[in-house]
């Protein structure tokens, strides 16, 4: 197992851990969080050797094999294929002994050695590699591609691959979703549940920490704190504990008083001096325990538009491509001001092509484009992280789209983004990703748009900017076009799916779930007539009659999907009730206080087990009928 006892590193400066303390056994799966330069990406480094301890002691079994994702980007000539398997370091050890054998004077050394790369499934690796290049979104032409070749970013995937190659014990992930799409997240996610060492993760999406992992080890205030479960389960106990600190907090703060009263009082009188250091000492060993809530340096909202337009653009027969070349065709799209709309496709379908048609980067091959009258569209995109002024400030940015707004009135902006006090005046040269992504966000939420078209917003985003984006969407007000792998902002900021893909540009009337199973589907199964999971069919010459067909459908599935809805309900309930026992039974202090308190704990706990299970059952079986109910009204 890994075990870090009272670590202490600083890197300059900075103290990044005073006396932390973590445990992880072989096997698990662990969450890394905290906020930007709190020290996650140097606990890795730690991890792996690449920086010492300045206290406490490290200690990970010697016979570990460690992998982690680089986060340089290499940029050699060799052939992706060949990159992907130099992760499998055995294997290289192996085909380099091969070759240098004489295999007239070492025959049976030879023959051990074949048998040792077939212990290790080395005739496997070419296959391995292809499938983790498949996986992570590349094309099959791809693997002969030297590195070189392929942008920053593709890289990074790359570097991944090879990471995920490695025959590893232990496996450590800085990010791993920042450059991928969502198609690549979710296969990389079922990756990562299959995969059977010790894996730790420090990442910014909470649908992909709460769906892979089992702990949560929190970097907060020099201290690792330790929590079991996933992310959603590391909010409610940290809620619980800062709730618990608060009424901690100010019976510290009334007895803090009384000491500091009675030194005052007693301080002079030599009866009570030993008493008064006594007290003195207590104050000084006392910790001052924070207030119960965290101050997120992030609150920003996108300001109501003065105009919105009914209908913001609308597409007719539009072809969208690159050289005369179509990557999908024939759209027939209205965004109006109530539309909030995410995008959903395999990579290269065309999402960001759409979006750059909408934006007005990109002209259209054919068809029409009408714009509303006072369209005024926000965009957001990677590559304009990249043209920013580098030499210019933050607030300069804003003054340059709006010379006649206050010093002031700016630096109160900014702030909603993070940039307090003379940072929204420096020169953001040597500024981070996440602080260049942050600008990026503010300049357009600063130009006051009615149509946002965002494109993979949250990368290099933390876990506190993710959540302020997402309250700013849902408090917006006017029209939002959206693709992002980031699972939760798209759950809890758009109503609609479009689906872009074969072409064409289509409603998906399933959740991301169903998302995720059509995904999964081989190109042979995924037929036109597939359930919720596949997007609908959009003939142009009977949409009316579409639309009525859909209607009668949701009708007749409409009482087993609100029962379907009331058992997640209960099901949902149920396992926080269980989650709160499950919390309660590992506190060590049960086992060692009253023993009267543990039987109804446990009775709970297997009353709670069984209605989960009788609930899940009930609500296997009603998704099971309104399947066969959909399937049997979707072949009529």
């Amino acid at each position: 197992m890994i075990q870090l006892q009272s670590i202490s590193l600083q890197l300059g400066h900075k103290a990044l851990l005073e006396a932390a303390s973590l445990t992880i056994f072989p096997g698990q799966k662990w969450g890394v969080v905290g906020a930007n330069g709190s020290g996650k990406s140097s606990l890795f480094k730690l991890l792996m050797g690449d920086l010492h301890e300045d206290a406490g002691q490290l200690h990970i079994p010697a016979h570990w094999q460690l992998a982690h994702m680089a986060q340089e980007v290499a940029a050699g000539q060799r052939a992706a294929l060949d990159f992907i398997i130099d992760g499998d370091q055995p294997l290289r050890k192996l085909e380099a002994a091969i070759a240098q054998c004489d295999d007239s004077k070492e025959g049976e050394k030879l023959a051990q050695l074949y048998q040792q790369l077939e212990a290790i499934d080395g005739y496997t690796a070419t296959a391995r590699a292809e499938r983790l290049l498949h996986g992570l979104g590349f094309k099959s032409t791809d693997s002969q591609r030297t590195v070189s070749d392929f942008s920053g970013g593709w890289r990074i995937r790359l570097n991944l691959a090879q990471a995920l190659m490695c025959r590893s014990d232990l496996l450590l992930l800085d990010e791993p979703t920042n450059h991928l799409d969502l198609d690549a997240t979710l296969w990389l996610e079922q990756w990562l549940h299959l995969y059977k060492g010790t894996l730790l993760i420090i990442s910014h999406d909470r649908d992909f920490l709460d769906n892979l992992v089992d702990g949560i080890a929190h970097l907060d205030q020099q201290k690792l704190n330790s929590y079991n479960g996933n992310y959603s389960s590391f909010e409610r106990q940290r809620a619980e504990r800062l709730a618990q600190q608060s009424a901690e907090f100010e019976k510290q703060q009334v007895r803090i008083a009384e000491i500091e009263n009675f030194v005052r009082r007693f301080r002079a009188k030599a009866t009570k001096a030993k008493q008064a250091q006594s007290r003195l000492k207590e104050l000084e060993r006392m910790e001052k325990i924070a207030p119960a809530h965290v101050d997120s340096p992030f609150s920003f909202c996108f300001t109501t538009p003065e105009r919105i337009p009914q209908t913001m653009i609308t597409l007719d027969e539009l072809s969208i491509g690159y050289q005369d070349t179509a990557i999908v065709s024939n759209i027939e799209l209205s965004i109006l001001a109530s539309s909030r709309i995410g995008l959903l496709g395999h990579n290269g379908a065309g999402k960001s092509s759409l979006i750059k048609t909408l934006a007005g980067e990109l002209s259209p091959l054919q068809g029409k484009l009408i714009e509303g009258t006072h369209l005024k569209v926000g965009y957001f995109a990677q590559h304009q992280l990249e043209a920013l002024d580098l030499q210019a400030s933050c607030a300069l940015h804003l003054q340059r789209l709006n010379p006649k707004a206050t010093e002031q009135e700016i630096r109160n902006f900014l702030g909603g983004f993070g940039f307090q006090g003379e940072r929204a005046f420096e020169c953001i040269e040597h500024f981070s990703g996440g602080e260049k992504a942050r600008l990026a966000l503010a300049i357009l939420a600063w130009q006051k748009p009615n149509l946002l078209l965002l494109d993979e917003p949250t990368n290099h985003l933390d876990l506190e900017m993710r959540h302020a984006l997402t309250l700013a969407l849902q408090a917006w007000e006017s029209a939002l076009v959206i693709v992002s792998h980031d699972r939760h902002l798209l759950r809890t900021t758009v109503d609609q799916f479009l689906l872009v893909d074969d072409g064409k540009v289509s409603p998906f009337e399933g959740t991301l779930e169903d998302y995720q199973n059509w995904l999964l589907q081989s190109p042979a199964e995924a037929s036109p007539n597939t359930q919720s999971a596949e997007p609908c069919k959009t003939g142009s010459s009977d949409k009316k009659e579409l639309r009525q067909q859909q209607a009668a459908i949701r009708q007749q599935l409409a009482p087993y999907t609100k029962k379907i809805k009331q058992l997640e309900v209960q099901l949902s309930k149920e396992n926080d009730a269980l989650q709160k026992i499950q919390d309660k039974l590992a506190d060590p202090n049960l086992y060692a206080g009253d023993s009267n308190k543990l039987p109804p704990l446990l009775q709970k706990q297997g009353e709670l087990k069984n209605a989960i299970a009788e609930i899940e059952t009930a609500w296997m079986d009603a998704s099971e009928e309104k399947e066969l109910l959909e399937n049997t009204l979707l072949e009529k």
